[in-house]
């Protein structure tokens, strides 16, 4: 049975499915995409953003179609997919409007002759993509890539297949050549024969722990560059003069925002113990409000995950949670009165180093918020953890929001506001939320060679 198929997470039932890859087709594309490398290379850089700024038309003008797609695909509320198909306009657009400048090659002071650095492609790029943002996860790896001159093989999420079939489409109707792009419908093993062969240059992976390591082994013994996106449990800070009222909305929202499906949602609420119980009230009071509901309708905040088995193991974590010890302030969990992967939210507080929560991430609509006993144990509770992918801070002291994001051991800091991705801005982690950054200015330069032209002449 194929590994590839489209389950509704609001149903539960099967409503596609498509054919694995032959080790054939694999071959094939990896051979398309070198082949296409050696012409593509070689085309202007006004051609290429051009193709950039048609792909970015497209999703403009394909949004709602687009939208209904992800909701089916993985739940997400069709107001949410939206939002990601703007963001992922706007990447396109940001590299082809700053490719130029980002690409053009740097001159270096000597003291004889001249030198030179240019930024130039790579080739073949493997990427591997999860389900939870299917168009924006892709645009980030492959607008600044394409723009560069590589061409990418892709390997989408299993769930997400009519996504990554859409996403051809839409680079084909832009004009990108063919070969340029290659989707594949590949398992693991597949996967790791495409790191290994000798024409493909480096892989991007976005995913677990356990899919980047897995992959970081193969493109080591393989001496080939990765870019690793991986886990998240990003601190939410909150200090004693925050606004209150502000700091609950922007908790809501980041932690529930995708169903709380995302690598830099606010998985753990630090809150300083002097304005603990207030915040705890409003979080509370405003998570009883919510509900899942049909992703399907624009004014739906939470869906259904993204499947059965998302939602199986968060409730084992929420279950693991309570019977170690922790309080529940708020009740949820998977729902057993209709079929889908429908989770209630859910609140926790009192959770310790001795749960197997403390220092997991938990991909799902389940917060936990802890007290500190002033900001900085606020911020050893937030270093406290395996992951340092982002965080963010509370506050109405910019110097104090200054100190704290110091002394935070993460990518990526929000002040005031939820965490999120923007195209000019880099997205990435320490630690073991992966390595190498993605969109912005050091979006682009991770796979170039950077080829220095010295002349003593």
């Amino acid at each position: 049975m194929s590994e590839y198929q489209v389950t509704n997470p609001a149903t539960g039932e099967v409503e596609n499915t498509y054919t694995t890859a032959t080790d054939q087709d694999i071959q094939n594309a990896i051979e398309k995409a070198d082949s296409a490398y050696q012409e593509w290379q070689k085309t202007s850089l006004s051609e290429r953003t051009d193709i950039l700024n048609k792909v970015a038309d497209i999703y403009d003008e394909r949004q709602d179609e687009l939208a209904r797609i992800i909701a089916t695909e993985m739940g997400k509320p069709v107001a949410q997919a939206k939002g990601e198909l703007g963001l992922v306009a706007q990447i396109y657009r940001y590299y082809a409007d700053n490719a130029q400048e980002l690409l053009a090659p740097n001159t270096i002071d000597v003291d004889e002759g001249s030198a030179s650095v240019k930024k130039l492609p790579v080739g073949a790029l493997l990427g591997i993509m999860p389900w939870n943002y299917p168009h924006y996860q892709v645009a980030r790896f492959v607008a600044p890539n394409v723009v560069a001159g590589n061409t990418i093989i892709l390997k989408h999420a299993p769930q997400c297949p009519n996504t990554a079939e859409v996403i051809v489409d839409i680079l084909k109707d832009a004009g990108l050549p063919e070969g340029v792009y290659n989707n594949v419908y590949a398992t693991n093993d597949q996967a790791a024969t495409i790191i290994e062969d000798k024409r493909v240059q480096g892989v991007s992976l976005t995913g677990s722990e356990r899919a980047g390591a897995a992959v970081a082994k193969i493109a080591g013994g393989a001496l080939k560059k990765v870019v690793l996106e991986l886990g998240g449990s990003d601190a939410f800070i909150v200090t004693a003069d925050a606004d209150i009222a502000q700091a609950v909305q922007n908790a809501i929202v980041g932690r529930f925002g995708n169903t709380g499906q995302a690598c830099n949602a606010a998985k753990r609420l630090i809150v300083v113990e002097d304005v603990y119980e207030p915040f705890v009230q409003g979080f509370t009071d405003a998570v009883r409000g919510i509900s899942a509901a049909d992703p399907m309708q624009e004014d739906t905040f939470i869906g259904p995950m993204s499947s059965q088995s998302a939602a199986e193991n968060l409730q084992k974590q929420l279950d693991s949670a309570i019977e170690g010890g922790a309080t529940v302030l708020v009740e949820g969990g998977m729902s057993n009165d209709k079929a889908g992967a429908w989770f209630a939210p859910a609140v926790l507080a009192d959770v310790d180093s001795s749960m197997n929560v403390y220092s997991e991430e938990l991909f799902g609509p389940v917060a936990v918020i802890y007290k500190a006993r002033d900001i900085a144990h606020a911020i050893e509770i937030a270093n406290d953890v395996p992951f340092g992918l982002g965080a963010s801070i509370q506050t109405q002291d910019a110097d104090l929001a200054a100190d704290i994001a110091d002394k935070l051991e993460v990518g990526m800091v929000t002040i005031n506001a939820p965490s999120g991705s923007e195209a000019n801005t880099p997205f990435g982690g320490v630690k073991r939320s992966g390595f190498g950054r993605e969109l912005g200015t050091l979006g682009i330069t991770e796979f170039l060679n950077y080829k220095l032209i010295r002349d003593k002449s």
